[in-house]
C-alpha cells in the first residue's frame, strides 16, 4: 500500500497561524503535522508517499517523498487535488489523507487490513473530541449513515447529532478497483454540479464524490475507530489541541485520558 497527503488548501480557517503556511505545517509540539503523519505510515510499512501541494507549496519539503501540484488550489477542493496526482494513483491500494489530521498507527493498520475496495474511516467516539473541540456536539456536523457495514450516505450539512453514530475522518482506503471507480465516477461527473452538496465540479468535496458512488450502487465500507485521531480545522482547534497533547491530557491513542470528564 502507498499514501497521498492532499494539502493543498489554504487553510483560511486557521486565521493568523496559515497566513504564510499550509495548514498541514503548523508545528504540533516540536513536529508538523505532515511529519507526524508521515512517521505514523511508515511505522506501519508504507513508504512510498505522495504529497500533494498548493498554497505555500515551497514551504512542503521532505526528503523521499515524491510531489504533485495543484496549480488550481485558489479554486478548487479536495478532489481536485487529489486527480491532480491522478499518475500516482495505479498499481497499488492506495491511503488516501487530509493533511489537517493526525492519527495513530493502529488507524493505518485497520486501513491496510481491511479487504474492502473502498474503505472510509469512521469515529464512533467522535462526540469526545467535539467536546474537547467545541464544549458541545451539536456543532459543524454532517450525515454519516452506516447499516449492515455499508455506508448509506454522508456528507450532508446536518444540525442535530440524534441518530449521528459515526463521523468521517478524512481518510479513504481504496483499492486497485477502488482507484478505478473513483476515476470513473470523476469522468462521469464532468461538468456537472455535485449533488449531495450542490457544488460546482471543480469545487467538489471528497464526501461529494463518495456519495455519488454509493448512488451509483457501489458498496463503500466503513473502518470503524474509537478515537485514535485529531483534527485541526480552526485556530481554535490548534490552540485547545496542542494545550491537550502539552499538558498530557490525551492517551496515547489520542483519547482524552479516564480523568477527563467526557459526559
Amino acid at each position: 500500500m502507498k499514501a497521498i497527503i492532499l494539502a493543498a488548501g489554504k487553510g483560511t480557517r486557521m486565521g493568523k497561524y496559515t497566513e504564510n503556511l499550509p495548514k498541514g505545517m503548523l508545528n504540533l509540539n516540536g513536529k508538523t503535522l505532515i511529519e507526524r503523519q508521515i512517521e505514523t505510515l511508515k511505522s506501519a510499512g508504507i513508504v512510498d508517499i505522495a504529497i500533494v501541494t498548493g498554497y505555500q507549496s515551497d514551504k512542503i519539503s521532505y526528503k523521499g517523498i515524491k510531489y504533485f501540484y495543484n496549480k488550481n488550489y485558489n479554486t478548487t477542493n479536495m478532489i481536485e487535488s487529489l486527480m491532480s496526482a491522478k499518475e500516482f494513483l495505479k498499481d497499488e491500494d492506495i491511503l488516501i489523507c487530509y493533511s489537517d489530521i493526525i492519527y495513530t498507527k493502529k488507524v493505518v493498520d485497520l486501513c491496510i487490513n481491511s479487504k474492502t475496495d473502498i474503505g472510509i474511516v469512521v469515529d464512533n467516539k467522535w462526540k469526545n473530541l467535539w467536546k474537547l473541540r467545541y464544549g458541545k456536539i451539536d456543532y459543524d456536523l454532517e450525515s454519516l449513515t452506516v447499516e449492515n457495514d455499508n455506508i448509506l450516505e454522508l456528507g450532508r450539512n446536518i444540525t442535530s447529532s440524534e441518530n449521528l453514530d459515526y463521523r468521517y475522518v478524512g481518510i479513504i482506503k481504496l483499492s486497485k478497483n477502488g482507484i478505478k471507480t473513483f476515476i470513473d465516477v470523476y469522468n462521469k461527473q464532468k461538468g456537472k454540479n455535485w449533488k449531495q452538496s450542490g457544488h460546482s465540479f471543480k469545487q467538489g468535496y471528497m464526501t461529494d464524490i463518495i456519495n455519488e458512488i454509493i448512488i451509483e450502487g457501489t458498496p463503500v465500507n466503513p473502518i470503524i475507530i474509537s478515537g485514535n485521531w485529531l483534527e485541526f480545522d480552526t485556530d481554535k482547534d490548534y490552540e485547545i489541541l496542542s494545550d491537550a497533547l502539552k499538558n498530557n491530557l490525551l492517551d496515547k491513542n489520542l483519547n482524552l485520558k479516564n480523568n477527563i470528564p467526557t459526559d
